[in-house]
């Protein structure tokens, strides 16, 4: 059921989200220039995109690669992805597949990939470890993955303040932080590099990446929440259009904190992990 609702929600945010891309791209280019360099990737590497979404960050892998190389996005919504390939088909790659597959389950060819990559999906699989073990057996010997999740609750403020005052209203308890499946699931310290090593990587390293999230104002930062596909979405459509309302009113006030002389800037901070398939 976990999986069907998410899919049926990232389903329905897709074109919002897609729309959004100038935006997250934006917001991600270092983070997801220093992601690529982790993973090294390289002219004509084979790499494999997990959960790629509308697939800005597969359209800089398509360009690293080149006409030689090949790049395979997949996500398990068909509809987001659908946007993933025209978009690599709008910027002339051929280089580029996609294929809907879950991230914990899809089936490619053993050692069939030089690179792989996660950019923010990986904290949102039910079982992460799931996804690593399935990365290890698509890489050839020696192949690195990378992957990008959000890190402590500290340090990612204003998820923190979505989901308390979205919780608040709905009259539920504060879930725990690092629950599976959640954005912040993999922010533990520690936590990442234990499950690389359990699923089988090698040379595991994880670095901390400063990603503030800087725009206009508080409105546009909720205007991008409003075409994501998060759970708190999900628990503010039960509402109603009053208690909706005023949730949204609390949010955009303590939102209001990060406003700043230049516009609002919000904290981030992500994890990038690391790590080799065994050559032997």
């Amino acid at each position: 059921m976990f999986k069907l609702a998410a899919r049926q929600q990232w389903d329905a945010c897709a074109d919002g989200w897609n729309g959004k891309s100038d935006l997250i791209r934006n917001w991600l280019r270092e983070s997801t220039d220093a992601m690529l360099a982790m993973a090294d990737i390289k002219t004509g590497a084979r790499v494999l995109d997990v959960a790629a979404g509308a697939g800005d960050q597969t359209l800089d892998i398509a360009r690293r690669v080149g006409p030689n190389g090949y790049v395979l996005a997949t996500d398990f919504s068909p509809a987001i992805l659908a946007f993933a390939k025209d978009n690599a088909w709008r910027a002339g790659y051929a280089n580029v597949e996609t294929k809907a597959e879950d991230g914990e389950t899809f089936e490619v060819a053993e050692a069939s990939f030089d690179a792989a990559i996660c950019r923010l999906g990986l904290m949102l699989f039910p079982d992460p470890f799931k996804g690593l073990k399935r990365m290890v057996h698509a890489l050839k010997a020696g192949g690195s993955a990378c992957t990008m999740v959000f890190s402590t609750p500290e340090q990612n403020p204003c998820i923190g303040v979505l989901v308390s005052t979205v919780f608040k209203h709905a009259d539920l308890p504060l879930p725990d932080p690092y629950r599976p499946g959640g954005l912040l699931s993999l922010g533990k310290p520690g936590l990442m590099d234990e499950l690389f090593g359990r699923a089988g990587f090698s040379h595991v390293a994880t670095t901390k990446v400063a990603a503030p999230f800087r725009l206009p104002s508080v409105q546009d930062y909720l205007d991008f929440v409003r075409t994501s596909a998060s759970p708190i979405l999900q628990i503010l459509a039960k509402l109603d259009d009053a208690r909706r309302e005023t949730a949204w009113a609390e949010i955009t006030d303590k939102l209001g904190a990060f406003n700043t002389s230049n516009g609002w800037e919000g904290p981030n901070e992500l994890l990038l992990t690391v790590g080799r398939r065994p050559t032997i």
